[in-house]
């Protein structure tokens, strides 16, 4: 008999039988299984509610958030922090991934290094400042490296994990019940998809919140190649309903700033007056229509 330490390592009384299925009768309890991982995030939304608000205010205040985590909940962690600067716009700064092993640990397993308490704390104390967020992403919630990290007495904390018994002494815990996993304590199954749910909605949101997306189209894109250069042309034509040679005309007159084109075009103002409101709003494009466009 194995010991069981937490939910994620126990043994699934649904899928007893996987090595004797077909391979599409196979799947198909594998996807079943991955079909109750969105109903166990949504049983902590109101938890992560409160984290978002918390990260856009540090964020807006010139803080930061770091993700720490191991293996593949560490990978996430990386994952999500390296997406939110092209797709956002946003300084590399504002989203930092720590994973133990060091970056070597993206690509090979480096499995020893999440049991090594004083390494998480050490990065903490080093990389995060008073003010930050440190978010903690572990199945267990009980992987040694991130708890050492959460230990930083001087930054809000969170810890993402799968154990509903966990007691991480955090500012917030948010546990989805993700279960025991299709294969024994595979957690780069159910859990890792609940962590990979959660912190796309939890950065997401929290551009949202930073006016980064006007309606749900993402108007900071940082346009460096090709597909970005059309497709910020495309998020003005959408938009705007503006046709395309007239839009480009309008983001040329924006200096190629979307957000300035959008506000030009939609409150019906001359460039110079669109990016003077833009910063009177702090880059919120809804706040500078509505101060342009007070009656409308």
């Amino acid at each position: 008999m194995i010991r069981v330490t937490a939910p994620t390592e126990g043994r699934n009384p649904r899928t007893l039988d996987l090595d004797l299925l077909s391979t599409r009768d196979l799947l198909a309890a594998l996807n079943a299984e991955d079909a109750t991982v969105a109903g166990a995030v949504a049983g902590v939304l109101d938890a992560l509610s409160g984290v978002v608000d918390r990260a856009a205010a540090a964020l807006a205040a010139g803080n930061s958030v770091h993700y720490f985590g191991a293996g593949t909940s560490g990978r996430l962690g990386c994952l999500d922090a390296a997406e939110i600067p092209p797709t956002y716009g946003v300084p590399a700064t504002w989203f930092q991934a720590h994973l133990a092993g060091g970056p070597g640990a993206m690509w090979r397993a480096v499995e020893n290094a999440e049991d090594d308490f004083d390494a998480g704390a050490a990065e903490a104390r080093d990389a995060v400042r008073p003010g930050d967020v440190l978010i903690g992403i572990a199945a267990s919630g009980r992987t040694p490296y991130v708890l050492g990290a959460l230990s930083t007495p001087r930054c809000f904390t969170v810890l993402i994990c799968s154990n509903p018994a966990a007691t991480a002494d955090v500012d917030v815990l948010i546990t989805p019940d993700t279960g025991p996993e299709p294969v024994m304590g595979s957690t780069r199954m159910k859990a890792a998809t609940a962590q990979k749910l959660i912190l796309n909605s939890f950065s997401t949101a929290v551009m949202v919140r930073l006016g980064r997306v006007y309606s749900n189209l993402m108007v900071d894109l940082s346009a460096t190649n090709a597909k970005l250069r059309g497709r910020r042309l495309t998020l003005l034509m959408e938009a705007t309903g503006l046709p395309e040679a007239e839009a480009a005309a309008a983001l040329a007159a924006a200096d190629g700033e979307l957000k300035v084109a959008l506000v030009t075009v939609l409150a019906g103002v001359p460039t110079a007056q669109a990016r003077a409101a833009l910063i009177t709003t702090e880059d919120q494009v809804r706040k500078a229509l509505v101060l342009l466009t007070p009656g409308a």
